[in-house]
């Protein structure tokens, strides 16, 4: 699911086609929700902020698919229902998975990566900080 919740509409768009038709039981609809985070990535839990996201809740032949995705993107939220509906029937799901999941994953994955070198390119090493103690 956090593989579908991370591609966008426009890839997940020419996944929808030709799966079995769905109906929306709720949304698809955009709220907030507070994002938490840790002092020292360990301490004490505290609120950091509020992020938009969109959920969307769909029945697919008496599978009920739900996804909730960061921003307000109403057609993604809703495509990443409906292919959650699709993974839960047994005929689909190992075609679904070699098609749309790993692909996507290999993709985010080496966004991912991309982005650590990119960072990792600029990054400062204190040596004199760590001398002076």
């Amino acid at each position: 699911m956090a593989v579908l919740a991370r591609a966008s509409a426009d890839a997940l768009r020419p996944h929808c086609v030709g799966l079995p038709p769905h109906t929306r039981l709720r949304g698809p609809e955009i709220g907030l929700v507070m994002l938490r985070g840790r002092m020292g990535g360990d301490g004490a839990p505290f609120n950091l902020t509020e992020a938009t996201a969109t959920r969307c809740t769909v029945d697919m032949a008496g599978r009920m698919g739900h996804a909730t995705v960061l921003g307000r993107d109403q057609e993604q939220a809703e495509r990443a229902a409906v292919l959650d509906a699709a993974l839960q029937d047994p005929a689909l799901r190992p075609a679904l998975l070699a098609r749309v999941i790993a692909p996507l994953a290999a993709e985010q994955a080496e966004r991912r990566a991309r982005d650590a070198r990119r960072a990792e390119a600029t990054r400062v090493q204190f040596f004199t900080m760590a001398t002076m103690r």
